[in-house]
């Protein structure tokens, strides 16, 4: 039954959000997304922005000779994104692809597991800071009607900064080396090969967090950078749309739309909730259900358009490094090392 859950919430999540279409006028959110066709390519093919800017953060926390190039970062954003997006898999599925991929690129697996814990956990924190932007700007400039949802969403942030904080806390007391010391004392001493890796492990995270710089940068540069950057999507769509927007709020939607899709992460794509999300969130802001909905609809296409081919990219990466990997085999075949020349005599 777990292993269908995933299928289940997207069925659940999809036949809610063609309801919610359904019941507020399908035939003028086709028209107002029909009309603003090209617009909303263009508001799709400008994901690429933040997408450029994740890349230039995440890549500052790789450390060493073999940190990959910013094209190939982009590149591992784009493959990590699609998955996370697109797929049933909790948005780690993303993370896991990246770690192969790196180690495919000769980047150490204490580095690669250090930057990606450390992304995830300063774009959670950016995440959480821009959600608290967004609230309060509801609290401010809407009508009470909104307040509600405002609420609401201020009592997730109540709740979600403890474990944030206990996250952060964790970080620093070597999880990864006590885990599996543990482990290896409970299997008679099996897994003593991972001990030492995992406390490399730990010592990477530790070394990233050391460089304050870094994590300054990353947090009250780059971070805001990406979420302007993908708020400059819905203020094209909303344009083209004919519904004008500031940039401002087209940064609270934004922020609060990434909220409740994170919250969502079991649901494939946020499928249903992101469509809700938008009509409750445009609501607050003077939408109607219909510019709302043709929004949803506009990052559906941009779900197509980059991350679906975004999926093919990883499925190319994945079958490319297997024929690497027997291309290999088959030349050690032909050329064994000198060793084993030894070894026969």
């Amino acid at each position: 039954m777990i292993r269908h859950s995933g299928r289940v919430a997207a069925l659940a999540g999809l036949l809610l959000s063609l309801g919610l279409i359904w019941n507020n006028n399908p035939g003028e959110v086709l028209g107002l997304m029909r009309a603003a066709s090209a617009g909303l390519l263009l508001a799709a093919l400008a994901h690429v922005l933040p997408m450029i800017a994740n890349a230039c953060d995440w890549r500052t926390l790789i450390r060493g000779a073999r940190r990959p190039t910013l094209a190939a970062m982009l590149y591992l954003v784009w493959i990590r994104e699609s998955v996370n997006s697109m797929l049933p898999v909790a948005r780690i599925g993303g993370e896991i692809v990246s770690f192969r991929l790196l180690r495919r690129w000769n980047v150490r697996p204490s580095t690669a597991v250090a930057s990606l814990i450390v992304d995830m956990q300063l774009t959670v924190i950016s995440q959480l800071l821009f959600t608290m932007v967004g609230i309060g700007f509801l609290f401010a400039h809407t009508q009470s009607n909104a307040l509600r949802l405002a609420g609401d969403l201020a009592w997730g942030v109540v709740v979600i900064t403890p474990l944030l904080v206990l996250f952060a806390l964790v970080q620093h007391a070597s999880p990864f080396e006590r885990l599996t010391r543990t482990l290896n004392r409970l299997t008679g001493g099996k897994l003593a090969a991972i001990v030492g890796q995992s406390a490399r492990i730990d010592q990477s995270i530790k070394l990233v967090w050391r460089r304050r710089g870094v994590v300054l940068r990353y947090l009250f540069f780059w971070q805001p950078l990406q979420c302007f950057a993908t708020a400059l999507e819905i203020w094209i769509a909303l344009y083209f749309l004919g519904a004008h927007v500031t940039l401002v709020e087209a940064v609270v939607i934004e922020s609060l739309i990434q909220a409740l899709s994170s919250a969502a992460f079991f649901i494939p794509g946020g499928l249903g909730v992101q469509e809700g999300g938008f009509v409750l969130i445009g609501a607050a802001l003077g939408l109607d259900s219909s510019t709302c909905l043709a929004l949803a609809g506009a990052r559906r296409l941009r779900d197509l358009l980059v991350f679906v081919p975004g999926l093919f990219a990883w499925q190319i990466a994945e079958s490319s490094g297997h024929a690497s990997r027997r291309m290999f085999s088959k030349f050690a075949a032909v050329f064994p090392a000198r060793g084993s020349e030894t070894d026969r005599s």
